[in-house]
């Protein structure tokens, strides 16, 4: 059995971003449970976030229920989340009345922001509950659209196998293959692409260059 405190292996129906097809019922219990959230904090951030500078202002894309809005604020002075779902913004402008945190339904794929407007995105599980690999490529550029100069933009997925196959009955599944990573976010403009396959997942790390300095 899975040791799902391993900050590599994530329980697969943590999934809660979807562009067309409502999550299923799991998916939403497992995603609001006191349990995810301490997961995403202890084990999952830390790990996505090594190494990684973040700025004054993040980005986070498909918020879901807010399991890592509360870590995030301690590594960065102001926040935007972002949710396709109705009643997961609603809950989480519920726990965040801070001026530091601003909660937008929105679509991942149609950022409704303007352009260099973050020094940071991240974007967790949310990929592969975008419809086709063609909407997320326009994420990709969306988050790069609003991204700084030198603005990083983080990403976490998880793999293609049969088990998160089964947990997404009744929801959307695009996975992402990860040797995909780099020509895509080329593609979207992004530079110093790095990426870290794990045993439950892969998280990979782009830099919209500053074309004046090269950094």
């Amino acid at each position: 059995m899975k040791n799902y405190f391993d900050p590599y292996v994530v329980p697969h129906l943590c999934l809660r971003y979807t562009k067309f097809l409502p999550m299923n019922a799991a998916e939403h219990f497992i995603c609001s449970s006191s349990l995810w959230r301490h997961l995403t904090a202890r084990k999952l951030l830390p790990w996505i976030l090594s190494g990684a500078t973040l700025g004054d202002h993040l980005l986070e894309i498909g918020a879901g229920y807010g399991p890592a809005t509360p870590y995030l604020q301690t590594r960065v002075r102001r926040i935007t989340s972002l949710d396709y779902d109705h009643n997961s913004s609603l809950q989480l402008k519920s726990q965040n009345s801070l001026d530091t945190v601003a909660v937008v339904q929105g679509d991942a794929a149609q950022l409704p922001f303007a352009c260099q407007a973050f020094s940071s995105a991240l974007a967790i599980l949310v990929l592969h509950h975008l419809k086709s690999t063609q909407l997320q490529d326009q994420m990709f550029a969306e988050a790069f659209r609003v991204l700084r100069p030198g603005g990083v933009f983080i990403a976490f997925e998880i793999p293609a196998n049969w088990l998160h196959r089964v947990g997404h009955i009744s929801s959307t599944f695009t996975p992402m293959v990860p040797g995909s990573a780099l020509p895509r976010l080329n593609a979207a403009g992004f530079s110093k692409i790095s990426l870290d396959v794990r045993r439950g997942g892969f998280r990979f790390t782009a830099i919209r260059l500053n074309m004046d300095t090269g950094s």
